[in-house]
């Protein structure tokens, strides 16, 4: 948690609902200098009385901070990104918490934002929205996507060790291609899954009796369809053709499903079944292997960046990682079963 002059991180927070309320109050718990704003008046008379402060600019907000984070709408990015560039220094990082990364990342390019602007996206989130349902553990331990740029090591370096500090994050460290493709079936599909089958039961006609039976199964698949509608069309639309994509894909597993059942064969639909089973059980059961790599901090990142990405494709993820002696190093793991295919 060093800041530019060597001293505490000074943070900001630009976006103060779910998931940029958790972030604030977090690193208020953790002791930082912190401020946060957000659009809605009323929303930032809720901050202050969080205890945290809340200009009201978004650039008195940044003014003289070492970090700031973006969390507003995904379609507002762009445009905060240059706001937030224009009133802070250089030497400030700065990052988002979008749930795709390749706009932004472009965005950031153009704007001349690479070697400061680091992409990222914590895996969490809740079916409600707002400040109000914000919590200081929500991010807790989070898979926390960071999309590092050829230009902008040392400020991955500076994010990555603030968010293992105080978030215990899992940071996995990818491409921002590679992101929206791996989020597009890990996150952005299951929304549009979710909606599907709460949407089909609202439109049936035995909705109710749907409801007084349903239980654990139709809860959980339809837990994320409980979010606001606005956010996940903004995210869907954001990764657009790779979710297009992948439904093709989930529509071909569907008719595979469906032929099966037509033809009454038990021993093809227990092994298309099987298959999901699988993965289902691989999600809670994986086993990791740890291991440190170290870097030069002031040579060429060419290394360093392969490295981290390749981590990251294969399913790994950072704990650790370190500046000290003209060296960077970090803490790694990676699942401990080479991924098929």
């Amino acid at each position: 948690m060093v800041g530019g002059a060597g001293g505490q991180a000074r943070v900001a927070v630009v976006g103060t609902g779910l998931i940029g309320g958790s972030l604030l109050l977090r690193l208020r718990d953790a002791g930082l200098d912190v401020a946060g704003w957000d659009p809605d008046p009323a929303t930032r008379l809720r901050v202050r009385e969080q205890g945290v402060s809340a200009p009201d600019t978004v650039e008195e907000a940044v003014a003289g901070r070492d970090m700031v984070f973006l969390c507003g709408p995904l379609p507002t990015l762009p445009a905060t990104l240059a706001r937030v560039a224009a009133a802070t220094d250089d030497r400030c990082v700065l990052t988002d918490v979008g749930s795709t990364k390749a706009e932004v990342a472009t965005a950031a390019a153009t704007q001349g934002l690479g070697h400061r602007f680091v992409p990222g996206h914590p895996m969490a989130g809740a079916d409600r929205a707002g400040l109000g349902a914000a919590t200081t553990g929500l991010l807790d331990g989070a898979a926390w996507v960071l999309c590092p740029g050829p230009t902008g090591m040392a400020a991955f370096r500076r994010l990555a060790a603030l968010l293992i500090d105080v978030f215990h994050a899992r940071v996995v460290p990818m491409s921002a291609p590679e992101h929206d493709a791996a989020a597009a079936l890990a996150s952005h599909l299951p929304h549009l899954l979710a909606g599907a089958l709460a949407g089909t039961v609202q439109r049936s006609a035995l909705r109710d009796a749907v409801l007084a039976l349903a239980a654990g199964s139709f809860s959980d698949g339809t837990r994320v369809a409980g979010g606001p509608p606005e956010r996940t069309a903004n995210m869907l639309l954001g990764n657009r053709e790779r979710v297009l994509a992948e439904l093709d894909a989930v529509r071909a597993y569907l008719d595979d499903l469906a032929e099966a059942l037509r033809a009454g064969d038990p021993g093809k639909l227990a092994g298309r079944l099987a298959e999901g089973r699988t993965a289902r059980a691989a999600l809670r059961g994986r086993a990791f292997t740890a291991h440190r790599r170290e870097f030069p901090a002031a040579a060429d990142h060419a290394g360093e960046l392969a490295y981290l990405r390749e981590l990251g494709a294969a399913g790994g993820h950072l704990t650790g990682c370190r500046v000290a002696g003209g060296a960077v190093t970090y803490t790694a793991h990676l699942p401990a079963t080479p991924p098929l295919g």
